[in-house]
Parts: C-alpha cells; structure tokens; sequence
C-alpha cells in the first residue's frame, strides 16, 4: 500500500533553502532513517509532512487511510493533567472500545454486547491492559498520579514515547510513524527493548536518530539531506558511508572537468566583442551552467586535529574508598581508582544509578560523604555537562568563542583561529556570525563542545555528549577523540560512540556497587548474556565441583573434544539457516495480503527462531572461547 508522496518540495528560511525541490515515496512497512547535520531541516521536513508546517513550493499526497504520528524531540502535552491521563486520553480508540463494552454490559443488551465483544476482539482490547504494563515497565514510567508540568527533561521524553507506542500499537488504520531522536534520555536497556518493539510491530517508520546500532537494528533505508538536496541509499549505515563516499568522489571528479571546462569558456566569453549581436545565446547560457557547477563545494567533515594540551604529570586523579548517598540510596559505596595518562573510560548503568553524580564528585563539584580524591597539579578537566549552554542573546557564534580564546595550538606547532575551528566542527562563515539565540538545539550542543575543547583541557568529562548531535558531528568528534592523548571519561548511551572510543568499563551495577569491566560495550553485552545462559541452564541442586588449579584449568581448556568440534561447526551452519528463515519470514509479514492465519503462523515462528538463535549463540561463544 503506497503510503506518502512528495514532489518538489522546497522550504527556506532566509535566503538558502533547507531543502530544494525534493522528492520521495513511502510504501507500507518502510523502514526509513532521516540524516544531516543540525540546522538543515530534518525536523522541519517531518513537521511539514504532518501537517504542522507548510512547505513553500511543491506537492504532498497522503493516503486517506493513514494516520501520521510524529514523535517530537520537545513533546506537548496538557500540562496540568496526570501522566495517565496524557497517555491514555478519552480520544484514544481502544478506550472509547473499552467503554462502550462496559456500558453494554450494564444495560444486558445482547445485541450491544455482541456489537462491543465483536470490536473488543477486533482491537485487541483484550490484551490492552498487559501490553500498556509492559511498555511503562520498559521505559520506567511508573509516576502515574504525577502532573506533566513537575516532570524532568527525560521524564517526559520517556512518557511521551510511551504514550506514542500505546497510541500506535491500538491503531486499527495504517500508521505512519516518525521519530525525532527517540533514544535520546533513554539507557542502553530501554534503546535495546525499543530496537525489537519496533521491529515486533508491524510500523510504517520515518526516524530522525544518531544513534547508528539502533538505526541498523530498526531501518533498512537511509535518506540524506546534504546541500539542500536529498540522498537515497538502500542498507545500513556502513553501506551508506561506503556509497557516499563513492558519490562525492564522482561529483568532486564532475567539478574538477567543469573546472577545466569553465576556464575555456571564460576565456572565450572575455574575447568577445561588447557590441557583437551574433554570440552564441546557447553557449553563453550553458556558460553560467558550467559556472555554478565549477563553483561548488563539498565540504569534507572529516576532522584531522591534534591538540596541543596541557601536560599530565604522572599523578592525574586518585579515588579512594568514596561513599556517596542520597537518603537511604546508596549512590557509591567504598569506590577505589587510580587513573593513569591516556585512559578512555565508559560509564555505563540505568538512569539514576549515580554516574553523573561520580563525574561531579572527581572534578570536586560534588563532595563525596567519605573518602579522598587527589587531583593531580597538572590536570585541567575539560566537562561537557548535560545542563548545556549559559546562553547570551546578543553574542555571536563567533563573539562567543573568543570570549574564551582568540586562537587554538596545535600539537605540531602552529594554531587554528577561532574562525577555522568552528568550520571544523561545521560552522561554515555565514553561520558564525549568528546569534546564539537563533542556534538549533543539536547546534548549541555543538558549540558547547567545540568551546571545552578549545581550552584544550587534558582530561576530558563528557556527560551524554551524543545527545542531539548530529551523524557529521558525531563523526567529527570520534575522528578528534581517537587521536586525543589525554584522559577520557565518558557517560553515553551511544553503543557505537562507546564501542569506538573506550577501552574499558565503569559499570553501575546498583546498590552504589561499581564493576571494573575490561572491554568496550558490546563485549560487555555478550558477557553478560553468556553469564545470564549460565544461570539459566545451573542445576537447583549444586554439585560442588573438584578444585583444579590454574594450570589444570588452561589444559582442560585446550582439550577440546571431537564432539564440540562438530557441535561448533554445526552450530554455524544452524545459526545461518534460522537467520535466513527468519528474514524470509519477516519479508512475507511485510505483505498487506497475508491471511490471519497465515500471520499468526508465521509471527509465532519468528518469536520460537528468536529464542533457538539466542541459545545457540550462546551455546557458539561458549565454544568458540574453547577452541
């Protein structure tokens, strides 16, 4: 069923426009991600595409039995009702349904009781109760009385989500379904219920996200906005770069030739007479052609910068036997570290556990209730905090930087002005002589970044900082980071940005208890599957087994027998074919004229390959650290 269609639309704001003469489709059951930089229109595109904005020029179509459900990064709700009361509203479909059977049960009626049990089943009312438990327990929304307007920031973000997921999963029309940054104020857990949610749910999806583990997990095309103009390419995000790049590099060879061209043909245009009327009309229009073409620039994102920072002495930051609570809630209980040149730390945990609580207790903003930190003289901390900008309408881009240094030293000598700094984080010179006030979210946040770094500081602190940064960014700051020397600390619900970046693991595991973990984020993940299958399959009854010293232990872990081998390669070949059944599955569910039957079938399969995959992978890694 076809879905959307857009045909040259266009939208500016001032002279340059967002986008230009853009066009697009969406069939039923795309899965679409939406990428560019902060500050060129995605959000304004999905604003227009529910109706919320209207584009300058061009044409929308939407089929009239689609519902559009947007889900914003600033959601509105009424302010002085409860959170139950926004998510399950009077206009919600299942609870109109819901009332009209328990009216009819009341008046006896047997022909309004067969109308009302007829839609009951036909909305799935029945389990509506059990699934609007599951999605409140997943995203910790559990402040049902509360009012809207006494909420965090990531509170209602949460709540939001969640009153969207019970709106869309009800729905009996075909809904279209766009994200603006949905796992922005979410834990890793939550992201990854999300990931399977949305790929569980039959959805029609536009996302807006930088989170690229998520993006691959939920969507299998990815449009671009870049230079006013819209890109398509099919697969995930590592396909998209490798078709990118192969794009700009054919268009930079498309700009070189009419460079080439240009030349002759303004050297032809300057020989002719003022006065001639016979000059080609035709030449001379496709003169201006080649011209623009000659002038074109593709900016390249990525960033190649070493920082000239302050010196670290061979003492940076000593923790010892740091205790920290709130009340009766321990935050962090007898922690001790000591943190050497060059570390890349990620801190990882639900939300609330503490962490950034731990990052304000090593710069000393925070007191500890007992313990001792020594900071080391020649530390300077360099602290990206979720609070954001102390913004001042009437600073420029531009004024603001300086305010803090007129220049940036470069480790090999030489510096960068505060102009070429902020083109490096994709502040071209038109838009350094912007006011903050006029700046997108995604932009204050990276200039507020682009200012820590600035100050060159040697131990970095950076609280969320993917939070509202865009992929280009995303990738500018990954490309500045790998090559940093100094000390990182981060907290980042980013799997990808964590995986990249770090080299081991704070992990808060509750109760103020804080785990050394030796890995980046995705060996974590595996580990703490492997130990959770071991838990699983342990007898009740413990057998107590004979103590084996280390080196007996290495030896009859070598000794791998014949029958793992085979089990391991069989395992391998089992593993491939349920994956491959599981997406032919998954593709057949995609048809709009499959039978019920045909449905429940075939979604009851997917849930029992889900869980032969998960034990099987399980059972492989077991293997594989054996051989």
């Amino acid at each position: 069923m076809h879905y959307l269609s857009a045909e040259g639309l266009t939208k500016s704001y001032g002279i340059t426009p967002l986008f230009n003469n853009i066009s697009f489709h969406i069939n039923e059951g795309d899965k679409i991600a939406l990428i560019a930089r902060n500050g060129v229109g995605k959000s304004t595109l999905l604003k227009i595409l529910t109706g919320n904005e209207t584009c300058d020029e061009g044409k929308l179509w939407i089929h009239k039995d689609v519902t559009v459900a947007l889900f914003e990064q600033d959601p509105h709700f009424e302010e002085e009702k409860t959170v139950l009361e926004n998510v399950l509203h009077d206009a919600h479909p299942v609870i109109q349904v819901i009332r009209e059977y328990e009216e009819a049960m009341e008046t006896e009626d047997a022909y309004a009781i067969t109308d009302a049990l007829q839609k009951m089943d036909e909305s799935n009312a029945w389990d509506f109760e059990a699934k609007i438990k599951q999605i409140f327990a997943k995203l910790n929304v559990s402040n049902f009385n509360q009012k809207v307007n006494s909420l965090s920031g990531g509170q209602r973000k949460r709540v939001a989500l969640a009153k969207t997921l019970v709106d869309i999963g009800f729905e009996h029309k075909h809904t279209l379904l766009m994200m603006d940054e949905p796992t922005n104020h979410l834990d890793v857990e939550m992201i990854e219920w999300l990931e399977h949610y949305l790929n569980q749910e039959k959805v029609t999806l536009l996302l807006v996200t930088h989170d690229r583990y998520f993006l691959d997990a939920v969507c299998d095309e990815i449009w671009e906005l870049e230079r006013s103009q819209m890109y398509v390419y099919k697969g995930d995000y590592e396909n998209y770069m490798e078709k990118k790049a192969a794009r700009i590099e054919s268009e930079q060879a498309s700009i070189d030739k009419a460079k080439n061209e240009y030349r002759k043909e303004l050297e032809w245009m300057r020989k002719q007479p003022k006065a001639r009327t016979t000059k080609s009309k035709s030449r001379q229009d496709n003169f201006y052609e080649v011209e623009a073409k000659a002038k074109q620039k593709i900016v390249d994102n990525q960033l190649q910068l070493e920082a000239k920072m302050s010196r670290l002495g061979g003492k940076v930051v000593e923790l010892k036997k740091i205790y920290k609570s709130y009340g009766e809630k321990n935050i962090i209980k007898g922690f001790d570290y000591t943190f050497s040149k060059g570390e890349r730390i990620g801190v990882i945990g639900k939300n609330g556990m503490g962490k950034s609580t731990l990052l304000n207790i090593i710069q000393q903003i925070e007191p500890a209730d007992t313990g001792k930190i020594n900071i080391g003289e020649t530390v300077v901390f360099g602290n990206f905090s979720q609070q954001g900008l102390e913004i001042k309408d009437n600073l420029r881009v531009i004024e603001y930087v300086k305010s803090f240094a007129e220049s940036f030293p470069l480790a090999k000598g030489g510096s960068l002005s505060a102009a070429q700094f902020l083109e490096l984080f994709l502040f071209p010179p038109e838009k350094q002589f912007t006011y903050l006030s006029s700046l997108s979210g995604g932009e204050k946040k990276r200039l507020q970044l682009l200012t820590i770094l600035f100050r060159n500081p040697n131990f970095l602190i950076l609280d969320e900082p993917t939070n509202d940064l865009d992929l280009p960014t995303l990738a500018v700051l990954e490309n500045f980071l790998t090559d940093y020397q100094g000390c990182i600390l981060i907290v980042s619900h980013d799997r990808y940005f964590m995986d990249r970046l770090v080299d081991h693991l704070f992990v808060f595991e509750g109760e103020g208890l804080i785990r050394d973990f030796p890995g980046n984020y995705t060996q974590y993940r595996i580990q703490q599957k492997i130990e959770e299958q071991n838990k699983k399959v342990t007898s009740p009854t413990k057998i107590e087994a004979p103590v084996q010293n280390d080196e007996e232990s290495s030896t009859s872990k070598k000794k791998i027998g014949f029958k793992e081998k085979r089990e391991f390669e069989l395992l391998e070949k089992e593993i491939s074919d349920l994956e491959i059944e599981k997406s032919k599955l998954e593709n057949e569910l995609c048809d709009s004229n499959i039978s019920y039957e045909t449905l429940s079938m075939h979604s009851k399969r997917i849930g029992e390959i889900s869980s032969l995959l998960e034990t099987k992978e399980m059972r492989w890694l077991e293997l594989s650290e054996s051989m």
